[in-house]
């Protein structure tokens, strides 16, 4: 087997060819595929990396299907960091003392679970006499119930490991917040995102498209280097939710409506609050009831 090249130069290849398609559930009931450069993708852990100082010596484990962009997060994060790479089989996947068994058996030092997933992990290592090696846990994918930390940090302190949470859209690359929770948070009713990615800029804003006052709640927009091309053949839809950015000094800048309602603390951190429409999250997945009511009406009853 020959061996690989290190940095290889494919002609005509640019980082702003794209890097992959992931689709998204679609109110009409056709799913809708998101365009993402790689150039999208490397930046991210540019913009990161003073956050998180990865390493050749993590471990990471990928417990996401490829389907689902936190993958994209998983699987790049080990490769681009030299560390190593732990993928469980969809068995283990779905037992939490199996994974946890897993984690701690492979050192495993940076996990990344949605809140859901998480919560039956944080009951199960609360009575067992192993013992992880987490530095990170990063909950994403869907809004975070502070409270399933509470049982967290009766046995584990803030710091070992650091519990980030961080609010993103596939539109704009997987993350676009950062949030280090506290053992204070557990006693928040709502949950909180942090703050921007330092290449990206979000916006809440009114009805009118303008900046909502501060306190507020809006849609939460995102700008800035993560902002993906759209979507595949449906040029209609990407002009709808990627208009221009008007706040940006760069002419041809675009952002994304999220259709998340959002407000902003006077200290710069963000509160998700909801949706503006139909759609809800399972697990981390998009689902838009309109897309089930549609295969429904198509169904020959």
């Amino acid at each position: 087997m020959k061996g690989s090249i290190e940095n290889p130069e494919v002609a005509g290849l640019t980082s702003h060819h794209l890097a992959y398609v992931i689709y998204t559930s679609g109110s009409t009931g056709k799913p809708k595929g998101v365009m993402v450069e790689h150039a999208q993708v490397t930046r991210l852990f540019d913009a990161t990396a003073d956050w998180y100082h990865f390493n050749e010596s993590d471990t990471w484990m990928m417990t996401h299907s490829f389907s689902f962009d936190v993958s994209v997060w998983e699987l790049w994060g080990a490769l681009c960091h030299s560390g190593k790479l732990i993928i469980p089989s969809h068995r283990v996947i779905q037992s939490p003392e199996d994974l946890y068994r897993l984690i701690c058996k492979e050192g495993v030092t940076i996990l990344n679970m949605t809140p859901s997933a998480f919560r039956p992990l944080i009951r199960f290592q609360a009575d067992n006499e192993q013992r992880d090696q987490l530095r990170y846990v990063v909950l994403a994918g869907e809004a975070l119930e502070t409270a399933v930390l509470q049982q967290w940090y009766a046995t584990r302190s803030e710091d070992s490991p650091k519990i980030i949470n961080m609010y993103g859209t596939t539109e704009t690359t997987v993350h676009a917040s950062y949030r280090v929770m506290k053992a204070q948070d557990c006693h928040q009713v709502l949950s909180p995102i942090g703050v921007r990615i330092p290449d990206l800029t979000i916006y809440v804003l009114d009805s009118q498209g303008r900046p909502a006052p501060l306190g507020t709640v809006g849609e939460l927009c995102i700008g800035g280097a993560g902002v993906t091309r759209g979507y595949l053949n449906r040029p209609e839809l990407t002009s709808e939710r990627f208009p221009l950015d008007p706040f940006s000094k760069t002419k041809s800048a675009r952002m994304y409506k999220t259709g998340d309602l959002a407000r902003y603390l006077p200290d710069g951190n963000l509160i998700f609050l909801g949706r503006n429409d139909h759609q809800v999250k399972i697990r981390g997945f998009r689902i838009e009831l309109g897309e089930i009511e549609a295969r429904l009406l198509d169904h020959p009853l």
